[in-house]
């Protein structure tokens, strides 16, 4: 699985569901405002129930549930993770980022243009709040 960078500066839910299914960008935007879910929304960045929406519409199961973080270890073989989650004016935001552990190696694909790197493996600076499994 490869990241996927967000072209918009709140696209990230879009970018970590085009990274699950293995999808541009623009292909996953396409598919998300056709299902009335756009990155201007902060509902998008704020709610969990658009990113379920369009995980699902890629023809992953996706867990009803927000999990709360524990340990890197703990964290299922693909999961979204909220990270950067904070409060504004009362009202929780997050950034999205994909958990994956593939061929015994465990990477987070980051889609932020700035990176260095999208395809992070710096856990000790990466601060999840609470994860989302994602399933086949």
């Amino acid at each position: 699985m490869e990241p996927v960078i967000q072209e918009e500066p709140t696209g990230c839910g879009i970018a970590a569901s085009a990274a699950l299914a293995g999808v541009s960008y623009a292909e996953a935007k396409k598919k998300a405002n056709a299902l009335g879910i756009y990155a201007a929304d902060t509902a998008l960045w704020s709610e969990t129930e658009h990113v379920r929406t369009l995980v699902r519409e890629f023809g992953f199961s996706i867990s009803p549930k927000e999990t709360p973080f524990k340990t890197w270890e703990s964290l299922p073989d693909k999961a979204l993770l909220a990270i950067k989650w904070r409060t504004e004016q009362g009202k929780p935001f997050w950034h999205w980022v994909v958990f994956i552990r593939e061929h015994g190696e465990a990477k987070v694909l980051d889609s932020k243009k700035a990176l260095k790197s999208n395809s992070r493996k710096d856990f000790g600076r990466i601060k999840p709040k609470w994860y989302i499994e994602v399933s086949n």
